[in-house]
């Protein structure tokens, strides 16, 4: 026979209202921290600079279908920082608007700088986003012509 414990219907409420209260604390407390955020930390920046914005080194033409390596470094003007307090979170690759790859770095131990073996059966803009663990994410692109 298992023995029940009897608790009191005041207990009761309160400790559901306790749990209803910090689901509400945390739904508002996770508005708060979206609030924080700037619009310029939302937004990629297009703009250069020369400490973040990546830089994509890919053929300006390739074959239709056919395997090619397209790199991606961070700072187009010299490599940007690895350290714990200061790097890049990943490096993505897209074909237009569909993302096609996707690496995350680990500071310290990950260069900012990552080869993607790729084929295209069109051609379009290839487009490089990197984002630090500092603000919002930088972007380049690079026209590229598929030939039959």
């Amino acid at each position: 026979m298992v023995n029940a414990v009897r608790v009191p219907p005041r207990v009761v409420s309160a400790v559901l209202f306790l749990c209803l209260g910090l689901g509400v604390a945390r739904v508002h407390a996770a508005g708060e921290q979206a609030e924080q955020f700037t619009p310029e930390f939302l937004h990629i920046h297009a703009s250069y600079d020369a400490k973040h914005t990546p830089k994509i080194v890919a053929p300006d033409s390739v074959k239709r279908g056919e395997w090619f390596n397209v790199t991606i470094s961070v700072g187009a003007g010299g490599q940007h920082p690895s350290l714990s307090e200061h790097s890049i979170r990943y490096i993505a690759l897209y074909k237009d608007t569909v993302e096609i790859a996707r690496t995350y770095l680990h500071p310290v131990y990950s260069s900012p700088t990552v080869t993607f073996t790729i084929a295209l059966d069109e051609g379009g803009s290839l487009r490089a986003i990197a984002e630090p663990n500092h603000s919002a994410a930088w972007e380049v692109s690079k026209k590229i012509e598929v030939l039959p």
